[in-house]
């Protein structure tokens, strides 16, 4: 993909696209306003464990509680519910504001890490239905990622073929930091159904698989935490792609979600490498890991990699050769939000700026322009 720069400046970049520009947000975080919410939608066994219990996930790094929810400080609606949880408040801010056509809701509460499985279960039904009657039934510019009990691929297919043809569904979601390697064999269930309901499979920043949160053990810091999230996105991608996933399931699309990409361009020269010498033992890989990934694999644009030069984001992006992969996103309403008005540096062209923003998503996600 050859980039060239356009001389213009920002302010008139941000009057188009307030103006001529649609917007689609691949990554809203949706949250429940009270823990009474979500037990309407349960059957009566499982209330009474949430009553009890709780949730009970693995054991891993948590948001710090100077930020609740991660959230931007002046997400908080005035309702006094917490950020995330008032759709008022966030057509508000975020849709109405931005001039949304679409946005996809990802909503984190931990349904699919939960350490009794059964219960997991239950609860991502919960979620799902709670999902539908409070976010998608009275907002038609939301749409939303099934919620699953991941780590079950059995309970996982079920759920899927449960909601997975309700319009509102448009992609299911797991979390980066996973028991085992996706590629594994427990998984394959998930997949199959996807494929049968044609949903991109998201995988997005989190998790707490109860196993050390970076490839040297357990960090300090939340700091430490945060930058290393893509170790997790990494082991995902080349166990998806060398345990053979794609050639068993070839219509499974995989869109790593709040990841960054920066990383991807030497992570796919050096497993063509590898392969080169190595491929004797995965014979169920037939192809370049390169190719593989770009026919198998979208990225959401938060974080942007924000290099301190111009021309390196654009050999960046040439290397990566996937613009067409390249989805907008918010991450609202997290403290690292960002806008639809700053996200895309002005320079680069209007055709892959607007591919960003809104068409990539909509071929991706079968969006109706409005």
């Amino acid at each position: 993909m050859a980039i060239a720069v356009e001389p213009q400046t920002r302010d008139r970049v941000v009057r188009r696209r307030r103006s001529r520009t649609a917007v689609i947000d691949c990554d809203i975080h949706n949250a429940l306003p009270s823990d009474e919410a979500i037990r309407q939608y349960l059957p009566r066994r499982w209330r009474n464990h949430h009553r009890m219990f709780g949730l009970r996930g693995h054991i891993g790094c948590e948001y710090p509680r100077a930020n609740p929810n991660a959230a931007r400080h002046d997400s908080w609606p005035p309702s006094g519910l917490p950020a995330g949880s008032d759709l008022d408040f966030m057509r508000e801010q975020l849709l109405d504001e931005w001039d949304m056509e679409f946005g996809i809701l990802n909503c984190l509460i931990g349904a699919g890490r939960q350490q009794n499985l059964e219960f997991g279960a239950a609860f991502s039904q919960g979620l799902n239905d709670w999902q539908i009657e409070a976010w998608l039934e009275p907002e038609p510019r939301l749409r939303a990622s099934v919620v699953i009990p991941y780590e079950d691929g059995e309970l996982s297919a079920a759920e899927i073929d449960r909601v997975g043809n309700h319009p509102g569904f448009v992609q299911v979601l797991v979390a980066a930091r996973t028991q085992q390697p996706l590629g594994r064999r427990k998984y394959w269930k998930m997949y199959e159904a996807c494929e049968r309901h044609d949903l991109p499979l998201g995988i997005h920043f989190g998790g707490n698989s109860g196993q050390p949160l970076t490839g040297g053990g357990w960090p300090n810091h939340y700091y430490e935490d945060h930058a290393g999230m893509p170790q997790a996105f990494q082991s995902q991608v080349i166990s998806l792609v060398t345990e053979g996933v794609f050639e068993r399931f070839p219509g499974l699309k995989v869109v790593l979600i709040e990841g960054g990409f920066a990383w991807l361009p030497p992570l796919m020269w050096r497993l063509d490498r590898s392969w080169k010498r190595l491929k004797e033992e995965v014979p169920g890989l037939s192809r370049l890991p390169s190719e593989t990934i770009r026919r198998h694999f979208w990225l959401t644009t938060q974080p942007m990699e924000e290099p301190p030069r111009h021309e390196y984001l654009v050999q960046l992006l040439e290397q990566l050769d996937m613009d067409d992969r390249l989805l907008f996103a918010t991450d609202y309403p997290h403290w690292d939000f960002d806008s639809p008005a700053q996200a895309i540096p002005p320079s680069l062209p209007r055709e892959f700026r607007r591919g960003v923003m809104s068409e990539n998503a909509r071929s991706l996600y079968r969006f109706e322009a409005a």
